[in-house]
């Protein structure tokens, strides 16, 4: 079975203010603020991103190790798709 990739959802607006990120999320009219790193990781899903390719996305942003970007990106992944703010999608 593939591994399923994600991508935010189209009727979200990003823009960054004073080293964070601000999120509205048009369609379910709700806004809220996300860390530089949810940021640089929703940006990154204006396409289609595997797990992995999220994980290296913050190793070359960030000095951190691989340990850390994973369970970062797993815990930020959970959290957005539990609230409808990423869709996973399975080919």
């Amino acid at each position: 079975m593939n591994e399923p990739s994600y991508r935010r959802h189209p009727d979200l607006r990003l823009t960054s203010l004073e080293g964070e990120g601000v999120v509205l999320h048009l369609r379910e009219r709700r806004y809220f603020s996300v860390s530089e790193t949810g940021l640089v990781l929703l940006e990154a899903l204006k396409e289609a991103r595997s797990f992995d390719q999220l994980v290296e996305g913050l190793l070359s942003e960030y000095e951190v190790d691989r340990e850390t970007a994973v369970s970062t990106t797993r815990a930020f992944l959970d959290q957005c798709l539990a609230s409808a703010v990423i869709m996973e999608i399975r080919e």
